[in-house]
C-alpha cells in the first residue's frame, strides 16, 4: 500500500491536523477551536465461529483506531459483504453482535452499506470527536520514553489454531475475551497523562505497528520481548506452527528494520509479528506517566523504552 499511496497526489488542507503520511490509526480534521474528527474504516472476515461474537469483535477493532488517537466515538456506519444465498438469520446475528459493542461505547449507528459477495466480511466506518490540541499520533515517541502495552498478545496464533481445530477452549475464551474488551478504558485511563506516542496494535503485530511509530516518530523502539504479555496458550500454538499468513507477511515486510538479540526463542519472535485484532495500544509516555498508568490499567505492561534513533527502528531484546 505504501508504493501505491506514493503515487498518489496528495490535496493539502490546512483543516487536516493527522492525514495518512505517517501510517497513522485515523485521521484528525479540525472543525473548530474545540472539536476536531477523527474518522477511521475498518473490516475483515469472520475470526471466530459464532456470528454474535464476530460481529462485537468487528465493532471493537473498528472502534480502537478512535481510543488509539484519544478521540471519543460518537457514530458508526456498518460495511458487510454477504453471500445473498447464505442464511440471513447468521447475517442478523453477525449485526447484532455489532450493534450491542457500538452501544456499549455509547455511540450510534447511522447506517451502512452492504454488498452481495461469496466471502463474509464485516466492520464499521467510526467518526469520533477529539480536542484539536489534545490528539494522540504515533509520530511523537521521545527518546527516555517509557513503552507501554495495554492488552495481551497472540489473538493471531490461537485464531488459526481454531481453523485448525487444535485450539482449547479455556485458550480461545481468554482470546476472546480480549478482543471483546474495548480500548475505552485504557484510553480514559490514559487521558491525563503525558501520553507522547500511542497506536493500536492490529493486522501488522507489535513489530509492524512499532516499526510505523519508530519511523514517524524518528526514534528506535527497544521492545523487550520477554516482558510482552502473553495470551495463554499463544506461546504453544506459535511453537506448534499455528502460524497464518498474515504474521509470515509481516515478518517478510517489518524483519528487516528489526535488530534482534542473540538467543531469542523463535516462537516468541514469531509472536512479535502476531497479527493482532482488536489489540491493545502501545503507548510511549514518560517514566512517571508510565508508572501512574500502570497503576490504573492491571494488565498493562511495560515492554521496553525509546531511545535515539539506531541502525534500526525496532531493536528487540
Amino acid at each position: 500500500m505504501d508504493q501505491v499511496l506514493c503515487g498518489v497526489p496528495r490535496v493539502v488542507n490546512e483543516k487536516v491536523l493527522v492525514g495518512y503520511e505517517t501510517a497513522d490509526d485515523a485521521g484528525v480534521y479540525l472543525l473548530n477551536e474545540d472539536t476536531a474528527l477523527v474518522q477511521t474504516v475498518d473490516f475483515f472476515t469472520p475470526i471466530v465461529d459464532d456470528p454474535f461474537t464476530f460481529g462485537a469483535i468487528a465493532a471493537a477493532n473498528s472502534l480502537s483506531d478512535v481510543y488509539a488517537m484519544g478521540g471519543r466515538p460518537v457514530s458508526a456506519l456498518s460495511l458487510v459483504a454477504y453471500p445473498g444465498k447464505q442464511d440471513l438469520e447468521v447475517l442478523r446475528e453477525i449485526l447484532r453482535g455489532g450493534a450491542s459493542k457500538i452501544a456499549e461505547a455509547r455511540c450510534v449507528i447511522l447506517g451502512g452499506h452492504s454488498v452481495n459477495h461469496d466471502e463474509i466480511m464485516f466492520g464499521y466506518a467510526v467518526t469520533g470527536t477529539v480536542h484539536p490540541k489534545k490528539y494522540w499520533t504515533n509520530a511523537g515517541a521521545r527518546a527516555g520514553d517509557a513503552l507501554l502495552l495495554t492488552k495481551r498478545l497472540g489473538t493471531g496464533v490461537i485464531a488459526t489454531a481454531l481453523k485448525r481445530g487444535i485450539v482449547e477452549e479455556a485458550h480461545l475464551a481468554g482470546a476472546v475475551a480480549s478482543m471483546l474488551r474495548l480500548n475505552r478504558d485504557a484510553a480514559e485511563a490514559l487521558a491525563g497523562l503525558e501520553v507522547h506516542g500511542c497506536t493500536d496494535v492490529t493486522g501488522f503485530g507489535l513489530a509492524g505497528h512499532g516499526r510505523e511509530m519508530a519511523v514517524a516518530s524518528k526514534v528506535t523502539l527497544e521492545i523487550e520481548a520477554g516482558k510482552v504479555g502473553l495470551l495463554e496458550g499463544a506461546l504453544a500454538y506459535a511453537g506448534a506452527g499455528a502460524i497464518a499468513g498474515g504474521l509470515k507477511n509481516n515478518r517478510e515486510f517489518a524483519g528487516p528494520d528489526v535488530e534482534f538479540a542473540g538467543g531469542m526463542r523463535e516462537d516468541l519472535v514469531n509472536l512479535m509479528f502476531d497479527p493482532q485484532t482488536s489489540g491493545g495500544l502501545l503507548v510511549s509516555l514518560p517514566e512517571a506517566d508510565a508508572e501512574m498508568a500502570l497503576e490504573k490499567l492491571r494488565e498493562a505492561r511495560r515492554i521496553g523504552r525509546v531511545i535515539e534513533r539506531g541502525e534500526k527502528p525496532i531493536r528487540l531484546v
